[in-house]
């Protein structure tokens, strides 16, 4: 009976914090009461409780209950702990599984991508790519995705340092028509590499962000001609912003994050 009660107990207030979250000006006993359908002093000693160790707070001047800074603090801790490789891999081998295509896990750093995680596929593909060596970011699907959200200031010094060297007579080199692309990448939501990094291999990315509503990483899907046609791409676009919102959920993103930024 007293495993019981406990239980209970425990269950009231995660339903005590689930309500006083979702009110910004926060609840009184007696609305916490009324919707919970329990009586006032047992909402009362719970709310105690979970004050004394942080969880609740009561506005001195209105007498109604908010979330705690405690939480914050939890939060913070989980948003450290968690890996982004360890996160996103069970959905790159996704990725992997349904096209047979090789799958790459990228950050940003100095003004170039860095290559996390690299997953080879079914299919044969020769690729320049390995897991700890560093992209360019005009010519790569990966690092327009990431380009195209971050700050013009940061896009123009990147471009400005690294230069737009020519890769393959496809590569993007005129400063203006780059520019005009990232707007179109951060419209579409996606990133393509039409031959530009390497010749015979096109590849479509997304970005990823994380729990600051900041881009962080992106993924992306990389294949030969011959397979990536129009058409599959077409396809692919919408499964790769699938895959790269559930990533960026894994890190804590919200879309509210996004636009208050």
């Amino acid at each position: 009976m007293e495993r019981e009660n406990m239980v209970k107990s425990v269950s009231r207030a995660l339903d005590i914090i689930t309500l006083v979250s979702s009110k910004r000006d926060g609840l009184g006993v007696t609305e916490i009461a009324n919707q919970m359908d329990i009586n006032k002093s047992s909402v009362y000693r719970i709310l105690s409780t979970m004050a004394q160790y942080g969880y609740i707070e009561q506005d001195r001047e209105t007498g109604r209950y908010k979330l705690g800074y405690k939480f914050l603090e939890v939060s913070s801790k989980l948003l450290e702990s968690i890996d982004l490789r360890t996160e996103a891999k069970p959905y790159l081998q996704e990725l992997e599984n349904e096209t047979n295509e090789v799958i790459h896990l990228v950050v940003y750093d100095q003004g170039e991508v860095v290559y996390i995680e690299k997953l080879e596929g079914n299919e044969t593909l020769r690729m320049h790519s390995k897991v700890g060596k560093r992209a360019p970011m005009h010519c790569t699907s990966v690092g327009k995705a990431i380009l195209a959200h971050l700050p013009s200031s940061v896009v123009l010094d990147i471009l400005e340092r690294k230069g737009m060297p020519m890769h393959t007579d496809k590569t993007i080199t005129n400063k203006d028509n780059f520019l005009a692309e990232l707007i179109q990448v951060k419209q579409k939501g996606y990133a393509l590499d039409l031959e530009e990094n390497e010749y015979g291999i096109i590849c479509i990315a997304v970005p990823i962000f994380d729990h600051q509503g900041k881009v962080a990483a992106a993924v992306s899907i990389s294949g030969p001609t011959i397979r990536m046609k129009d058409e599959r791409l077409d396809h692919l676009q919408s499964r790769m912003k699938y895959i790269g919102g559930q990533i960026s959920a894994r890190l804590g993103y919200t879309k509210s994050r996004t636009s208050r930024s």
